[in-house]
């Protein structure tokens, strides 16, 4: 028997087209069915089905159950207003305003109150008058905290003694400056027969450079560490200035060295030209406690003469009588000293002989 390709083709081209489209109508009835089979599936929860290969198992039916009911309130029952009404009566409500009156804003937490320092508990009213000021915090570290206002001195004997005028400072200067009146200055003006009444204010809190000069370093006034005192004023009129030279040079010299020994800083007439009037109280802190005491004691200025002449008394002669007069005196005076004068040991002989004229001192 035998076998060629063309004999092939001739018997089984036919056959082979049939059997391929056989095949492709059967595929497609296949992949039909399952994905109808799928599309089922997702209707009915399948767990751990992640392909939907799995037999699907339908949810269910949920079960009815029947919820009680409230029973209906009784017709003789008070009504839910007027209940409230009653238990609210005479009590103000805390979660609703009242209609008669309006509501009020919630009303902020006040600040926790500043724990005082050692020197405000020690500054009693029975020290000074010196009530609490709020910080300042200025331009440039300006300012300072635990500031008061330092009102009056009070003295041992509960007299007063005014600051003129009011002088802001730190607590702890202002209690320099109470020690130091009450201390120093009141046994001084004892011993002057009165009593302190006022101290001269000349400058406290400023905010400003040394000397005021502008760039310059922060002064201790603009820290309301520092006072300026001028003057103490006494009750029987007088007034004990510290920079001026009538004043006792033993008084100055004494408040010189109270003040000096109690404050880190004094100066006074002779450090600079700034403080030819007035005296410059701080506590400055340097390294190693180092002080600085700059004021010279003046002596007081001697009798300068006057600058015009005394007036010409009324029963002088006139000018012109005055001169010629004085001027023929003079040439008197000249001829007679022009003479020579014999002497008396020498004989006549000698006399003949003269000497140079001299001229008589005046």
């Amino acid at each position: 028997m035998s076998f060629s390709l063309p004999d092939f083709r001739r018997k089984w081209s036919c056959r082979g087209n049939m059997s391929t489209r056989a095949a492709m109508v059967t595929a497609a009835l296949g992949l039909t069915l399952v994905l109808a089979d799928r599309a089922e599936a997702r209707n009915y929860a399948a767990p751990l089905d992640i392909f939907g290969l799995g037999t699907p198992r339908p949810h269910r039916s949920p079960r009815s159950a029947k919820i009680p009911l409230p029973k209906p309130r009784p017709e003789e029952a008070p009504k839910a207003t007027d209940k409230a009404a009653t238990e609210t009566d005479g009590k103000p409500s805390l979660d609703k305003p009242s209609p008669d009156k309006p509501s009020k804003p919630a009303e902020a937490a006040p600040p926790p109150e500043k724990q005082l320092s050692a020197c405000r508990i020690a500054l009693t009213e029975e020290i000074a008058v010196a009530p609490s000021i709020p910080d300042i915090h200025g331009p440039g570290a300006c300012g300072g905290e635990d500031l008061v206002r330092l009102e009056a001195i009070v003295l041992p004997d509960k007299r007063k003694v005014a600051v003129k005028p009011a002088a802001i400072l730190r607590c702890t200067m202002a209690s320099a400056i109470a020690d130091w009146v009450r201390t120093d200055m009141v046994p001084l003006a004892a011993s002057l027969g009165s009593t302190i009444t006022d101290l001269d204010n000349f400058d406290s809190f400023e905010c400003r450079g040394r000397n005021r000069i502008v760039g310059a370093m922060l002064s201790e006034h603009g820290k309301a560490n520092a006072l300026d005192v001028r003057s103490l004023k006494l009750a029987n009129g007088q007034s004990i200035g510290l920079t001026e030279r009538t004043m006792s040079r033993d008084v100055r010299e004494r408040v010189l060295h109270s003040v000096c020994s109690r404050f880190s800083t004094v100066l006074g007439p002779g450090s600079d030209w700034y403080h030819e009037d007035h005296i410059h109280l701080d506590l400055a802190q340097r390294r190693n406690d180092y002080r600085i005491c700059q004021w010279n004691i003046w002596d007081p200025l001697p009798q300068v003469a006057p600058l015009l002449p005394a007036e010409r008394p009324e029963e002088a002669p006139p000018r012109e009588v005055a001169a010629k007069s004085e001027g023929t005196k003079d040439g008197a005076d000249d001829q007679e000293s022009a003479k020579p004068a014999a002497p008396a040991d020498k004989p006549a002989a000698d006399s003949g002989k003269s000497k140079p004229p001299t001229k008589k001192r005046r």
